[in-house]
């Protein structure tokens, strides 16, 4: 053992290796990505149905359209992003203190209540897309470069380990923040027209708390630009083939798992926003989204400190795969006991237990994925000789907001179609409860918890199911990727000394 150790020790240093400093920097960063995307995509449904009105369908539209968008918005800031050449700020980081103000002002006008200033349906409407659809465009702006920036900050394998899992934190804080506060601030108590006191959404309370996330975001991710820095060389002059990059990834087998992976786990976050109906009508409380919250960011809180060193020794590739097995089994039991048990008393218990087992599950996932995509990246080179962080980030970022689409569009038809939630009615009515439109289910509540409870056991299923059979990038077949790279970049270091 003490051999080993003093082998270790004799090793040479990389070149690039990074610290704890600009890994808590990195973190701050997806807090501030966090802190507006999680708000929106949490709460933004909510606001829809309750507040401005909008029927499940007439929302899920919505999604839809903003999201086709995307198909030409992020391609082409990938573009953008890709042919810009590096500024002494590097050539990623200073979009994180061009962007960040426009960003937060896009996200809390969404939540600006128009109805309040004219009854005109279609200006509302219009309003809505338009506030949405320029906060997922300079989110994506945001996203791109901060994303690819991981890439350049260090090649190092365990500094991008130490990216990823400080990443993850820092989503973990961005993430938590509004899902632990928002049931508490977002509510105001009223008495329903059956003379109960119930709790429903404000929009004003929810404008408010917007205004506070997007303070956050903005000063996050100007405090990330202060405390990071681009150590990997961008080329001067980007000659960047998009065509020929975008067609080969459609042949790579690494990105093809990561990006369905990417569809599935996005979606599934987006998906798990409609919760709040759940706490809100099946278990009769909507403060319970805090535990849910808890019971689901809690494992990560653990895991973090062990992740770095299990991914080490054991590979990324294996740990996501393991991980995934445990959520997909949760969920799947989450599916067919909860129906079973008492929803106001069991019930309650068994699910966040299962959620607690899902986060651990999920956790490694989730802390390993970033430094998966940085690993692609480099796939990418080692096979064609082509880099483009960039173009792949917006291709993969496109992948994830696919997912959300998928979640919001379908979850959205689901809620109003399969379980019958009707916000004008139920928003008022709060608890009580009506006939479900499906068969399959007796009330409206019965819809949402099995809506709730199958689509997860489904989507954490296959998963697990892409990072086991999948993926093919295990730790012994990165080695020789990672001594490409390393000994592509001392050739391109050695040849700028000489020059």
């Amino acid at each position: 053992m003490a051999k080993e150790k003093k082998a270790t020790a004799d090793l040479p240093q990389h070149p690039n290796k990074i610290g704890i400093k600009e890994g808590m920097g990195y973190m701050l960063g997806d807090a501030g990505n966090l802190f507006v995307l999680t708000y929106v995509s949490y709460c933004l449904k909510l606001f829809h149905t309750d507040v401005l009105g909008f029927s499940g369908t007439k929302s899920a539209r919505l999604f839809l359209f903003t999201r086709l968008w995307d198909a030409i918005n992020d391609p082409l800031w990938g573009m953008i992003v890709s042919k810009r050449k590096p500024s002494k700020d590097g050539k990623f980081r200073p979009y994180l203190k061009w962007v960040c103000v426009p960003l937060g002002i896009s996200a809390l006008l969404c939540f600006v209540d128009f109805s309040k200033f004219t009854q005109n349906q279609i200006l509302i409407t219009v309003l809505a897309y338009v506030t949405y659809i320029a906060f997922g465009m300079l989110y994506t702006g945001m996203n791109i470069p901060f994303g690819s920036l991981a890439s350049v900050i260090t090649d190092d394998p365990d500094g991008r380990t130490l990216l990823s899992t400080f990443r993850s934190i820092g989503g973990g804080i961005g993430g938590a923040a509004p899902l632990l506060v928002a049931p508490l601030v977002i509510y105001v108590k009223t008495v329903n027209t059956a003379g109960e006191t119930v709790k429903v959404a404000s929009g004003t309370r929810m404008l408010l708390f917007g205004v506070v996330m997007a303070c956050l975001s903005i000063t996050f991710y100007l405090w990330c630009y202060k405390a990071t820095k681009e150590r990997v060389p961008s080329e001067e002059n980007p000659n960047v083939d998009l065509k020929k990059t975008y067609l080969g990834l459609l042949k790579s087998r690494p990105f093809v798992s990561v990006a369905l992976a990417g569809i599935l786990i996005s979606g599934q976050l987006q998906f798990a926003s409609l919760n709040q109906y759940l706490f809100k009508n099946y278990f009769e409380n909507p403060n319970l989204s805090v535990i849910g919250t808890m019971a689901n960011y809690a494992p990560m809180v653990i895991m973090i400190l062990l992740t770095p060193k299990l991914v080490k020794r054991f590979g990324k590739k294996e740990l996501a795969g393991t991980g995934s097995f445990f959520a997909a089994a949760a969920a799947v039991a989450m599916f067919f006991v909860t129906p079973h048990l008492d929803r106001l008393t069991v019930a309650p218990i068994v699910f966040f237990i299962l959620l607690f087992v899902i986060g651990f599950g999920y956790s490694f996932v989730s802390i390993t994925n970033w430094a998966v995509v940085a690993d692609v990246i480099d796939y990418q080179e080692y096979k064609t000789g082509l880099r483009n962080e960039s173009a792949i980030y917006a291709v993969y970022t496109f992948c994830r907001k696919l997912g959300q689409t998928l979640a919001d569009v379908g979850g959205m038809i689901l809620l109003e179609k399969f379980a019958g939630y009707d916000g004008a009615t139920m928003s008022n009515l709060a608890y009580i409860d009506l006939p479900a439109k499906s068969s399959l289910v007796h009330t409206v509540s019965d819809g949402i918890l099995f809506m709730c409870t199958l689509i997860p056991a489904i989507v954490y299923t296959l998963v697990w199911a892409l990072m086991q059979f999948g993926y093919p990038l295990t730790k012994t077949r990165l080695e020789p990727i990672y001594a490409y790279m390393r000994e592509k970049r001392g050739e391109a270091e050695a040849q700028g000394v000489t020059a």
